[in-house]
């Protein structure tokens, strides 16, 4: 772990860069706005591979949710480690070192994992009753996401069957995550996208359901989603994570009632570090500061600059005709194209209110891909 990048206190202007730096206000905005838009409809299990922090998680937690998500092993590990209880590796997970982690945490934590084949199902009740551990098993069902999971119907019905019949594996119910659909940007796309995802829940937990299996959850959906899966009312649970940051391609999407609007709460603040010419900065955060894979950060409240193209080290930003880009030495706020893989790039959240630094957070599982 690198040391932080400032101190509490601290003015924002003087904070070393690249850092990623935390809008206080806007992310408990923004933790208030999912709860109000939730209401008692579903359960929210936010998801922590977003901020991949236990003080955020704790904070989500403390707000009104009853877990958290995470995607790794190793990041359920820097959760429980960080004090939550209830934590819920939305993957398969597969290998003996890997199951034999899983198995051991369920001793310390109630945690759950998804399967999406028989095998594998054999292998978490294996390595359950080795660690006289009990784990949550979610059938993973494929909605659309062509990625994981069970086809709806009699493939998911015989998985479930596996399940259930495992001494120390519960079944949990439905994991159904249309992940294709979050970045639809017509917003009556998204929501015909999860209907056709819903009409495979139901008809899926009522197979179950007439077979005898009860089917307690149905967990799933996204930033981009979640308030069509809460209205279809086929969902139990839902499990956004960029909710609390909102990244410049979440921006890019139609959002209207009753969808509620998030603010950006996660910035990359970069310097100044030299002027090939009066309309082209070059600054301090390129690839290894900001992921770059759903499209270039975006220049925060800076009219007329635009982040165009990244090196390893370097970005360049440029002036629209008319304008100046910034002087050496200045420093500038960045909007991150996509939050998740750009918090992976740092040790620490700066926290700042009012312009000023009030705290400094670990990002626990940095790094947490195993």
């Amino acid at each position: 772990m690198q040391p932080p990048p400032a101190a509490v206190g601290m003015r924002l202007e003087e904070v070393d860069t690249p850092a990623l730096i935390l809008d206080l206000a806007a992310l408990e905005g923004n933790l208030r706005r999912m709860v109000e838009a939730v209401g008692d409809r579903v359960r929210l299990r936010p998801h922590a591979k977003t901020h991949k922090c236990p003080e955020i998680a704790r904070r989500q937690i403390a707000a009104g949710a009853v877990g958290v998500c995470c995607q790794k092993v190793s990041e359920a590990e820097a959760m429980v480690e960080g004090g939550i209880a209830d934590v819920l590796v939305t993957n398969e997970i597969v290998g003996a070192r890997k199951l034999e982690r899983l198995a051991a945490l369920a001793r310390r934590a109630r945690i759950g994992v998804l399967a999406d084949h028989a095998q594998n199902v054999r292998d978490l009740q294996a390595a359950a009753a080795r660690a006289g551990a009990r784990l949550d098993v979610y059938l993973e069902l494929e909605v659309g996401m062509r990625r994981c999971g069970v086809a709806p119907g009699a493939p998911a019905l015989a998985l479930a069957r596996e399940i259930a019949a495992a001494p120390n594996l519960r079944f949990a119910g439905l994991h159904a995550y249309h992940g294709r659909a979050q970045h639809i940007r017509a917003q009556a796309e998204r929501r015909a996208a999860i209907a056709a995802a819903a009409a495979a829940v139901r008809s899926t937990r009522a197979m179950l359901e007439e077979a005898g299996l009860d089917c307690p959850i149905v967990t799933g959906a996204g930033t981009g989603t979640f308030a069509f899966e809460a209205e279809t009312g086929a969902w139990d649970e839902i499990q956004p994570g960029s909710y609390v940051f909102m990244d410049w391609d979440y921006a890019k999407n139609e959002w209207a009632p009753p969808l509620p609007r998030f603010e950006h709460a996660l910035f990359v603040l970069a310097t100044v570090m030299s002027r090939p010419d009066a309309r082209t900065a070059i600054v301090d955060a390129g690839l290894k500061a900001s992921s770059v894979d759903s499209g270039m950060p975006a220049v925060w409240e800076r009219p007329g600059l635009a982040y165009t193209r990244a090196a390893d080290e370097h970005g360049w930003v440029e002036a629209a005709p008319g304008a100046e880009a910034p002087a050496i030495g200045e420093k500038i706020l960045l909007v991150p194209g996509h939050c998740d893989p750009t918090v992976n790039l740092y040790d620490w959240y700066v926290c700042v209110r009012d312009g000023a630094v009030e705290a400094l957070w670990p990002i626990a599982a940095r790094g947490a891909l195993a």
